[in-house]
This record gives C-alpha cells, sequence and structure tokens, in this order.
C-alpha cells in the first residue's frame, strides 16, 4: 500500500487525451445540430465562415465535433480520406488529421495551430469533410449536382466535373433565380417530395470564372481537397446574388456543355439522372449507400431534359423554357 508521503506517478498524456477543450459552440451545417469543442478561436471562427448562415432547422440529435489544436506541426498537406467500417479518416500528416465515428456520429481533429490559422485551408480539408461525411450518414444524402430555383420550383443541374454546374448557377443567380447550391446539394431522406438543401451562402469557381463574371476577379485561387484550384466566394457579399438554403425539386437537367454544339433542350428519362447521381456518390457502406438510393429513388417522378450548350446566355434562355 502506497504510504501518503510517497510521490504520485506522473503520467504522460502521450495520446494527447486530456487536452483541455474549454472552448465551444453550436453550429447548424444544412440545418442540423452540431457541437464543436476545441481549444483554439481560429477553429470556432472557421466553423462560423462555413455555417455561420445556418440556424437551426431539424430537430435531431446533434453531430459532436472536437478539435485539439498543437503549437507543434506546419501547414497540413492535402489531405486523404479514408474508410474502414464505421470509421473515416482524413489525413494529412503526423500533425493534422482527424477521424470520424460513423455509428456515434462524432469526429475528433488534430490540427496544428499553423493550418488552423488558415481557416479556408482548415476547413477545405478537414473541418467540412469530417462534417459533411457524418452528416451523409442518416440526416442529409449528398449529390453532385448545382440546385438552383424559380418562383419556388428549384432545378437540380447534374453533371460530370468540368460540365459547368458552378458557373450555370450563379449565371442562374444573377439572372434573377435563387441560388442554392454550386456542385454539392443535399437531399432529404425524409417525406415523399425531394427536397434540396445547399450551401447556398458559398460558391466555389475554377480560376477562368472572372472572365465571364467580373465581380469574381477580387477573390484569390486556393487549392481545394480535390486538388483543382478554385475561388471561393460568400454570396453575402454579392449583394445581386438572392439565395436561399432549401427549396423543393421539380425538375432535373443533365448538362452538356461541349464547343460548337447547338443549344437545345433533349427530354430524357429521369433514371438516367438518377444512375449517374449513384454512380457518383461516394459509398459509405451497406446501410448508408442503402438510404441514399432510396433518397434518390424520390427523383424518378420528376420531369427530366439534357441541356447541350457552349454559351451560358443559351442556357439561361433554355433553362427559363422549364
Amino acid at each position: 500500500m502506497q504510504s501518503a508521503a510517497e510521490p504520485q506517478r506522473k503520467v504522460t498524456d502521450v495520446y494527447l487525451a486530456n487536452v483541455e477543450l474549454p472552448l465551444s459552440a453550436d453550429y447548424y451545417p444544412a440545418g442540423f445540430p452540431l457541437h464543436l469543442s476545441t481549444n483554439s478561436r481560429d477553429v470556432l471562427e472557421s466553423a462560423r465562415e462555413s455555417w455561420g448562415a445556418w440556424v437551426w432547422e431539424f430537430d435531431r440529435p446533434p453531430l459532436r465535433l472536437r478539435v485539439a489544436v498543437q503549437s507543434e506541426g506546419s501547414l497540413a498537406p492535402p489531405a486523404a480520406f479514408r474508410r474502414q467500417g464505421h470509421l473515416f479518416c482524413a489525413i494529412s500528416d503526423a500533425d493534422n488529421f482527424g477521424v470520424g465515428d460513423l455509428r456515434l456520429l462524432e469526429a475528433c481533429i488534430f490540427v496544428s495551430a499553423q493550418t488552423v490559422a488558415d481557416h479556408a485551408w482548415f476547413r477545405w480539408f478537414l473541418l467540412e469533410p469530417l462534417v459533411y461525411v457524418l452528416l451523409a450518414q442518416r440526416y442529409a444524402i449528398p449529390v453532385h449536382a448545382a440546385c438552383v430555383a424559380r418562383q419556388g420550383s428549384g432545378v437540380l443541374l447534374c453533371g460530370a466535373s468540368g460540365a459547368g454546374k458552378s458557373t450555370l448557377a450563379f449565371a442562374c443567380g444573377r439572372a434573377g433565380w435563387t441560388f442554392v447550391s454550386d456542385d454539392a446539394t443535399w437531399l432529404l431522406p425524409e417525406g415523399e417530395d425531394p427536397i434540396g438543401i445547399g450551401r447556398f451562402q458559398q460558391a466555389r469557381f475554377r480560376p477562368d470564372a472572372p472572365t465571364l463574371f467580373p465581380e469574381l476577379a477580387a477573390y484569390s485561387e486556393r487549392v481545394r481537397p480535390n486538388g483543382k484550384l478554385s475561388l471561393e466566394v460568400d454570396l453575402r457579399e454579392i449583394p445581386h446574388i438572392a439565395a436561399a438554403g432549401k427549396c423543393a425539386i421539380e425538375q432535373l437537367v443533365m448538362l452538356d456543355r461541349r464547343t460548337g454544339i447547338p443549344p437545345r433542350l433533349e427530354k430524357i428519362r429521369a433514371e438516367q439522372v438518377v444512375e449517374a447521381l449513384l454512380q457518383d456518390g461516394p459509398g459509405y457502406g451497406e446501410d448508408v449507400d442503402r438510404l441514399a438510393e432510396k433518397t434518390l429513388r424520390k427523383l424518378l417522378r420528376l420531369p427530366a431534359s439534357r441541356l447541350h450548350y457552349e454559351r451560358l446566355d443559351d442556357a439561361l434562355e433554355l433553362l427559363s423554357r422549364l
């Protein structure tokens, strides 16, 4: 038995399990609750930049995220994303990585102070990917599509990378449509009618976008998680763009943008669009993939078209006919 005079053995916290996270705040990505704990005000500010425009809308158990910031380490390189079973990992290097539990809807991130000081970089490679993959498990199904609305009627703009989804969505916003999302839209699993949710306060464009939209020239280029250069734009700074976080989807449009083709709308089967969206999904496991397929099947009853175009003006005129 240890006497009172004997010194207590000091245990080294080699796993950083006992790092104090005295700061906390609640955010609402896509309207769902997220509770975040951290030891850095840069983390809270980054979360506010990502989700500060959203308010509480859906009564669900909150996602939980802990972010421990340490002084060691340099700026994180682009992250790699991996999943095994119910664990999802975002890995940049030994000082910048995160792990999410897809069953518990919880995640933790260990990150360097230099990385979190660069808010956009931290958000793109670690903060947003981990939160969005938790969101996709039960609450909102992501699809690779832009979304715009006119007089309350939503149009899902689908297509492969480079098809012009972000550019056309922004052009619609400039032409009086309501901007909902640029190239990623969430679908609600509940309900019979398809509802789309978008990051309505943000848009990201290729570096050549200012040649089409001069007001974007003031935004600097950054590297996205997929390695492509892009411009991140806060749409709240562009007053002539009307934006909304949610709309009922009533039309599907598959984009076909090519040089030299005549502009036209071609009626297609909704199954073609749905199958393309399903194949473009990342795959989160059998249960989640089944929920995603069930959610996307709600789109099958909608009218669908393929939009062939080269010039944005032609695409806008044809979309107006919908």
